[in-house]
């Protein structure tokens, strides 16, 4: 039997299990959104072009996705409560690092970020897996997304408007104070590992031990590549999509507020799980990948219209929440229990390696070429994701 110490008043129907991590997913995204469109325009601001941001974003995905590989030994010797716990204190940590505005801040807080963020996904999808069937998983992801897709419409407008009408600390602060709310929420629900998985034997915290096994596997390789995509898309709106616009004339809120229209439309993430559901996950992501491939690779000819090139950006998002709302599936579906924290760590480097790959092809590209060829490569990029979601199996 699974022990899972809830307050009295959450009950214990799953529904109810499922709107408890929906609600602690949601805290978490309300301390990361904030810094959304501030770093990225902090960093354009500091460094001088695209170019540089791309390296500085390429340098921080190495150091995150090595601290991510140290997680199962971690999850072990510290248990999941522990590091959920770290991961706060590390993303309260980077936003410390940030106020610094300068190079120094900026790669610290970054990596810092990569590390609590890789910490946060383990922890809460292990967590998850835990405590929610697999059966219900399919409605659990659709309520996920769109009680975060709040702070994801609000947070980035937030942020920069904070920055610029009451001081330029404000949105670190705000971010501190969300991780200790954060932090709070969680302590107070006193969740608990399933006993089968807790006393199962250790294995070694060696990654490459269990790297080779992981994508040995078709069905968890196809996942962890299409949630690379999936998050290097969305990597490319948050971080371009904001310089796009300043650098054509539009200012940081303006930015700021293209990333949250953009954002908002995770709240359709319910619609697009009913859609999976109605007519099959592949279906829904060859469509969503396809949609958003397109219009990302159609700014680039909008360089002399600049606001249809915004609008194209926010379409093209739209696209991208139909994705989201098969969300995690393939690979909740596709890890067996046993394998739940090893394997759980290696598809969860999915978010370092979308930080890791597309930033070194946009850099080398922002050698020879401009910013719209930034959206030429990440189009390409998520209409090859299209063409493989084409192998995911039928009964999804």
């Amino acid at each position: 039997m699974r022990e899972f110490h809830l307050p009295v008043w959450l009950g214990a129907a799953p529904v109810s299990h499922a709107m408890v991590f929906a609600l602690l997913f949601f805290f978490e995204s309300i301390a990361r959104t904030i810094l959304l469109t501030v770093v990225p325009l902090q960093a354009y601001r500091v460094l001088g072009d695209a170019q540089r941001v791309s390296l500085l974003y390429f340098g921080a995905g190495l150091v995150g996705i090595a601290g991510s590989l140290t997680i199962p030994w971690l999850v072990r010797r510290l248990r999941r409560r522990r590091v959920f716990s770290l991961g706060v204190l590390a993303m309260a940590l980077a936003a410390v690092m940030f106020t610094r505005e300068d190079t120094l801040g900026l790669a610290a807080g970054l990596a810092l970020m990569a590390f609590a963020t890789s910490c946060l996904g383990i922890a809460m999808n292990l967590y998850v897996m835990d405590h929610i069937q697999r059966r219900d998983l399919n409605r659990f992801e659709p309520m996920r997304m769109f009680l975060s897709a709040s702070a994801w419409a609000v947070g980035p407008w937030l942020g920069v408007w904070l920055a610029a009408n009451v001081q330029a600390s404000a949105p670190f602060v705000l971010t501190m104070a969300s991780s200790a709310a954060t932090l709070g929420f969680f302590w107070y629900l006193r969740l608990t590992d399933n006993p089968a998985v807790a006393s199962a034997p250790l294995r070694s915290p060696n990654p490459m031990r269990y790297l080779p096994r992981f994508f040995g596997q078709p069905r968890l390789r196809l996942a962890w590549i299409l949630a690379v995509g999936r998050s290097g898309w969305w990597q490319l709106f948050y971080v371009y999509g904001p310089i796009y616009a300043v650098s054509n004339g539009f200012s940081d809120v303006e930015g700021g507020t293209i990333v949250s229209v953009g954002s908002a439309a995770l709240f359709l993430v319910p619609l697009w799980g009913w859609l999976g559901r109605r007519y099959g996950l592949r279906r829904l992501l060859v469509a969503s990948y396809g949609f958003a491939g397109i219009l990302t690779m159609a700014v680039a000819a909008m360089s002399d219209m600049p606001w249809l090139g915004i609008v194209l950006i926010v379409g093209a998002a739209l696209g991208a929440s139909g994705v989201d709302g098969g969300g995690n599936v393939p690979f909740l579906r596709a890890v067996r229990p046993l394998e739940r924290a090893e394997m759980t760590t290696v598809y969860m480097t999915y978010r370092n390696a979308s930080q890791l790959g597309p930033p070194a092809i946009y850099a080398f590209l922002l050698r020879t070429f401009e910013l719209p060829a930034v959206f030429i490569a990440g189009g390409a990029m998520t209409l090859a994701m299209a063409w493989l979601s084409r192998y995911i199996p039928r009964r999804m």
